[in-house]
């Protein structure tokens, strides 16, 4: 498939497509080809759709549930029905293979069916306090409200679906959003408010504003949006919620993850398929790809050699092809940087077991390394490239440990089939989520999804991120039942 160059992009300003007075271009990251166009955001179209989603907080947080069920339904229907359109336009903006491109529409159809069915069920409870004497006669009804239109921030990596998580559980709790897509890929977000403007939600609901990270300040610091919610590097993470102490702010930010093989684990095959295949998918440029691996010492050696085999198999190059499972990076300049650290992990001592070559321009080599230095780059930051680093460890326990052994905790997957080694890494490991018999970077879109220690704080998964965008507000009546 060819890329073609597609008409200027509308921004979305309170649910009303307009241009704005600078156009720009969006280049596929593979061969830098113009593949589509929109325009940046003014000052003035940023006070416009800020001030229409303070004036429409109210009206939103009162819409019925099934108004805002129907509208997140009828997205949901649309993006199905556009699926390879969408597909397209991913892998055309941000160099996605467009075999993964084609499951992230499918992730981003099922937010928007769960965020439907949570708008129907998001209510209360009701808890009894005659549990003390003094509250004899009383009961409690305990309920969440909007706090208030909320700011989103979303990257490259995964134009729709991380959108699809900042929209969906918004629009479902009842607060508008401005949305702030990634510079280098925000038509997929275009494109999603154009099918949220076919809704009878609020115009105001929903802004789309590509404004360049220079000036996402002015969005950030406006008190008029009272939650932030921002995915993306730890820096700039770390620098919003510095800029505004008095704001909701929930942070998914970075990783290293990592996956540690029990010795015992019968599925070798399996763990060194998901392995590889996850340590390169999006080209490692997903904040919990596997780029660390902790294997027990007996095992070591057959599961490098298998782990060596399975990468040299994917298929890297051109991610039009649908059979690339290897795209390139964002940028050449991102690849510079990967490259870079490979080749300073070398000159320190690493092991090369495979790829390792000279990159070609954004795309760069699957590559595994040993006995790599404990402080090299690609073991204690973030690679977001195609790296795999491996290591053996003298037991289970001394795995967990080295999985901890990091300043990130965002999810971790441990290969074994034991129950009270999997409980073990669930009590041990200090980390937003523990992957049993598979790697870290599986994620179900409605469960809890979030780090600890560097990877941010909150949680997102529809229904914990309503439960960011909402306030409990208890009701105190008297015991009527």
């Amino acid at each position: 498939m060819s890329q073609r160059l597609r008409p200027v992009s509308p921004i979305w300003v309170a649910g009303r497509p307009q241009h704005g007075e600078e156009e720009f271009f969006v280049t596929h990251p593979f061969d830098d080809s113009p593949v589509g166009a929109t325009s940046w955001a003014t000052a003035g179209q940023v006070e416009a759709a800020v001030a229409a989603a303070s004036g429409a907080a109210a009206e939103c947080a009162a819409l019925p549930a099934h108004v805002r069920a129907e509208a997140l339904d009828h997205v949901r229907r649309r993006l199905d029905e556009e699926a390879e359109t969408c597909a397209e336009l991913i892998t055309a903006e941000s160099g996605k293979p467009i075999a993964w491109a084609r499951i992230e529409v499918r992730r981003a159809v099922s937010v928007f069916r769960w965020a439907a069915e949570e708008a129907r069920r998001f209510g209360g409870e009701v808890q009894r306090l005659d549990t003390d004497a003094s509250a004899e006669g009383r009961m409690a009804l305990v309920r969440r409200f909007p706090r208030g239109p909320v700011l989103g921030i979303t990257p490259f990596n995964f134009p729709l679906n991380l959108v699809a998580h900042k929209v969906a559980p918004a629009v479902a709790a009842g607060c508008p959003i401005v949305l702030k897509p990634a510079p280098a890929t925000p038509l997929s977000s275009l494109h999603l408010g154009a099918l949220f403007s076919e809704t009878d939600l609020p115009p105001a609901m929903l802004s789309v504003l590509p404004v360049p990270n220079h000036r996402a300040d002015q969005l950030v610091e406006d008190p008029r949006l009272p939650v932030v919610s921002f995915t993306g590097s730890g820096p700039v993470g770390h620098q919003i919620r510095q800029k505004v102490p008095g704001k909701h702010v929930t942070l998914e930010l970075g990783g290293n993850g990592a996956a540690l093989v029990a010795a015992d684990y019968p599925k070798r095959d399996w763990a060194a398929e998901r392995i590889a295949v996850f340590g390169n998918y999006q080209a490692g440029q997903s904040c919990i790809a596997v780029q660390r691996v902790f294997i027990e010492a007996p095992a070591y050696a057959d599961m490098a050699a298998r782990i060596v085999e399975q990468v040299k198999a994917l298929p890297s190059g051109d991610p039009n092809d649908p059979s690339c499972k290897v795209g390139p990076l964002i940028s050449a300049e991102a690849a510079e940087r990967v490259q870079s650290w490979i080749e300073e992990a070398v000159d320190e001592g690493a092991k090369v077991l495979c790829g390792g070559g000279p990159r070609r321009g954004a795309l760069v080599e699957p590559t595994v390394l040993a006995d790599v230095r404990a402080d090299a780059k690609v073991l204690r930051e973030e690679v977001f490239g195609p790296v795999l680093v491996l290591a053996s460890v003298d037991s289970f326990e001394v795995g967990l440990a080295a999985v901890n052994d990091s300043r990130f905790g965002l999810q971790a997957g441990v290969f074994t089939d034991r129950l009270p080694q999997a409980m073990l890494a669930h009590r041990t490991l200090d980390v937003g989520g523990v992957v049993i018999g598979d790697v870290p970077s599986f994620r179900a879109d409605q469960m809890p999804y979030g780090g600890a220690k560097a990877s941010g704080t909150g949680r997102e998964g529809v229904r914990s991120a309503m439960l960011d965008y909402t306030v409990e507000r208890v009701l105190v009546l008297p015991d009527v039942l």
